[in-house]
């Protein structure tokens, strides 16, 4: 891997770099093998010498450098550049400490450290031959020659390379993440003093700033990484952006050709580091280096939280970065003066559309800079560019909006997780689904083919055995393989409503109970995911699922027809193992509040059947298979309006469900938790007076959709049918038609689909 990643003989006249703070990438050496081509060989060569590959597989740690969806989604992305054949890098951070390993202890969540590189990490080299200085706080001085950022503190950003290969095309990309280095300088006051233990000690402070990932998703905290304290703060973000843009600037002869990609706000430090280094050292003009630096530039957005938007105080900014932050003013000054010629005399309007806002204490609103800056900005699925579109950014420059619908590397979540699956749709269709994931639409003829139908069958019922195998050793609960697996995992956060899920387990416990010689389908229903440490619902969220399945589990009366699981350490390797295996995936977010979900399009490819809102990329899936072959349920984003207009009085709900009452009341009264009766009275609280994502509002739709997912899983031709036309309709959700798309309109790159293999077609092994 050298500065240049290209094919000999190419000329490259573009570049995309794609910035990104989380990259999930969990294990390689899998994926590493059956993009090369050579699992099979790999897999007779330690067989022959005595070895299981498996056993090689299971001793690589998770690079866990991301907390969820978006983290997994721009590893999938860096997969279908290089697949598609696009000279690409991701630039991100070598987090010491990846998101924290999850134990749970009495019902509660533990959070240990990921010490992953404790061992060191096989794919990645050092590159400190490329290391860059990286300047933080000083001061800006006014000089003949313009504006210069003097008395810095300098910490050096320094590369390790990681490869990312394509499918069987002779590309290997680079990963480039940025580990903060201190200098060589010490302060002589400490050597004056005899302090030198004080003086190493502070030298290794300024290395925090890479040391550990920010455990958060969806919720913003305002706060400084110092070069002696470990926050998420702009310190880390600029550390990156610095890195990375210097590199681009380097290595870049005409910038206007290079994509320069903001997965979201977390990287947009580098449009004004971009403008510095432009005016700043390369001399050039306001005007020119702004027109360069919006041609380069392109922003995601991938959320409509308000709570997870960034604001940095301009306070905090103006003492770490005071070069940035007048940057910052001078385009928001151009910004606001476009805003007065389109709108003249329309202040409120000039308020929404600042980057500063006012109000309270100053700060910088880092989504508007990143749009202000960029000249493309898109969402991750159809309804949720319209809502940024409309209501989160209040008509800001629409006319650079546009959609781009995630999508999943069919490599990993289809080739490499199922492999049984992928081996028979592949006999039916042929090897190419997997560069060219729309081929799939072939096999919706074979809808009433009951042999495959049969196949598609065996090999989930197969999942599902290895999987109840591996859930009884871990957690001592003998699962009913037969059994419908239901299956919910995802960040824990109230938007995603794991809430909902709970009580619903809560409502079936109840009617067995009640009925204890009736007839029930029974399920087995797994919930995992990892709550910010600090978030503290989401915690309670937690402990109520494991005190609820403490009861569940232990009840004779209810036996193996319903049984409850929370996956300790949810993470992509264990996602590999789950996923496969699902019956039923629970997508349950308020309609509105997802951006797309990833997980959801996993399980779809895998022949799982979703029970959803009309969220996200649900509404999309639905498009593509047909309403009959998806669950949905609850509200609309137009009824969730309209519910927010109107008002919403959660206890009109509890009087009127007689089964909603009676779980509630049982979560209020300790039925779940005797040693603590009030352990749960907090969420109540939050159910009936605070809650923001309206559950009860969905209840009762939710439990009649699952009465009717109960009843067709007694059918099971006619789910299999169902899962069939799941898996023939995902061609829409791979990455590389994301990529694609990206490519043609965003990025002016056109995808090299001239370099993917015929789908038999053998390769010669050669080093580029």
């Amino acid at each position: 891997m050298g500065e240049h990643c290209y094919w000999e003989g190419d000329e490259i006249q573009w570049r995309v770099y794609y910035l990104s703070l989380e990259y999930y990438m969990g294990r390689s050496l899998t994926n590493t093998m059956i993009n090369l081509g050579i699992q099979s060989a790999c897999d007779e060569a330690l067989y022959q010498l005595g070895l299981d590959i498996e056993e090689l597989e299971a001793l690589e740690e998770d690079a866990g450098l991301g907390n969820g969806g978006l983290g997994r989604l721009a590893a999938c992305f860096l997969d279908s550049m290089a697949t598609l054949g696009m000279a690409a890098y991701g630039y991100g951070i070598r987090y010491e400490y990846g998101i924290f390993a999850q134990k749970i202890k009495n019902g509660e969540q533990v959070e240990e450290p990921d010490d992953w590189l404790r061992f060191g990490n096989p794919w990645e080299k050092a590159r400190p031959e490329y290391m860059i200085p990286v300047n933080f706080y000083g001061r800006v001085e006014d000089t003949p020659q313009g504006k210069k950022w003097v008395d810095t503190q300098i910490v050096f950003a320094m590369p390790y390379d990681n490869p990312i290969p394509g499918y069987k095309n002779n590309v290997v990309n680079t990963m480039r993440l940025w580990s903060a280095k201190s200098t060589n300088n010490f302060d002589l006051k400490f050597f004056n003093d005899g302090d030198y233990i004080q003086a190493v000690l502070d030298r290794n402070q300024s290395e925090n700033i890479s040391r550990v990932l920010y455990p958060n998703d969806n919720f913003f905290e305002g706060k400084e990484l110092r070069l002696n304290r470990v926050s998420c703060g702009p310190t880390l973000q600029h550390h990156q952006a610095s890195g990375s843009v210097a590199q681009i600037v380097r290595t870049s002869s005409t910038l206007p050709t290079v994509a320069l990609q903001l997965n979201d706000t977390h990287p947009s430090m580098a449009i004004p580091e971009l403008m510095r280094i432009l005016m700043d050292i390369e001399g050039l003009t306001w005007a020119r280096a702004w027109d360069i630096c919006v041609k380069t530039c392109a922003y995601t957005n991938h959320t409509v939280l308000p709570e997870a938007l960034e604001r940095w105080p301009t306070s905090m900014l103006e003492h770490i970065l005071p070069r940035h932050l007048q940057i910052i003013y001078e385009i928001n000054h151009h910004h606001l003066q476009e805003v007065a010629k389109r709108w003249p005399g329309d202040m409120d309007r000039m308020g929404r559309m600042s980057l500063v806002e006012e109000h309270g204490e100053k700060r910088i609103n880092m989504a508007h800079l990143a749009i202000v800056g960029a000249h493309a900005v898109n969402g991750v699925a159809a309804i949720h560019s319209e809502i940024i579109k409309r209501d989160l950014f209040q008509g800001l420059l629409r006319d650079r909006f546009q959609n781009k619908t995630n999508g999943i590397t069919p490599r990993r979540w289809l080739l490499l997780c199922n492999p049984t699956l992928a081996d028979a749709v592949a006999e039916k269709i042929g090897e190419e689904w997997v560069v060219h994931l729309d081929q799939l639409t072939k096999l919706k003829p074979l809808v009433n083919d009951s042999g495959f139908l049969r196949i598609i069958q065996v090999t989930k019922q197969e999942n599902k055995m290895r999987l109840a195998k591996q859930l009884e050793q871990d957690y001592g609960v003998k699962i009913n393989p037969s059994s419908m697996f239901d299956i919910q995992v995802k960040r824990i956060h109230e938007y995603k409503r794991q809430l909902l899920n709970c009580m619903h387990i809560i409502t079936l416990y109840n009617r067995i109970k009640a009925n204890p010689g009736g007839s029930f389908v029974p399920r087995t229903v797994m919930i995992g995911g990892k709550a910010a440490p600090g978030y503290h619902t989401a915690k309670q969220i937690i402990r109520l699922i494991c005190s609820v399945a403490q009861v569940v589990n232990n009840d004779p009366i209810v036996g193996d027809r319903l049984k409850v699981i929370y996956l300790e350490n949810y993470r992509v390797t264990l996602a590999e193992q789950i996923i496969p295996a699902a019956d039923l995936s629970e997508q349950l977010s308020t309609a509105g509040t997802e951006a797309s979900g990833t997980g959801n399009m996993k399980f779809m490819l895998n022949g799982a059947l979703t029970i959803g809102t009309l969220d996200g990329a649900n509404i999309e899936m639905m498009e593509e298979m047909g309403r009959e072959n998806i669950f949905i349920f609850g509200m609309t984003v137009e009824e969730v309006e309209e519910l927010k207009r109107t008002g919403y009085d959660a206890r009109s709900y509890y009087d009127k469900l007689p089964e909603l009452r009676q779980c509630v009341d049982q979560i209020d009264s300790g039925f779940f938790s005797p040693n603590n009766p009030d352990q749960f009275k907090d969420l109540v609280n939050i159910l009936m007076n605070h809650d923001r994502f309206y559950l009860f509002a969905d209840y009762e739709s939710y439990i009649k959709c699952q009465d009717e997912v109960n009843k067709l899983y007694q059918k099971p031709n006619e789910w299999a049918k169902k899962a069939l036309l799941n898996i023939a309709s995902s061609g829409k959700f791979s990455s590389d038609r994301t990529i694609s798309e990206y490519g043609r309109e965003i990025w002016g790159v056109e995808p090299s689909w001239e370099k993917l293999p015929a789908p038999h077609e053998p390769r010669e092994t050669e080093d580029k």
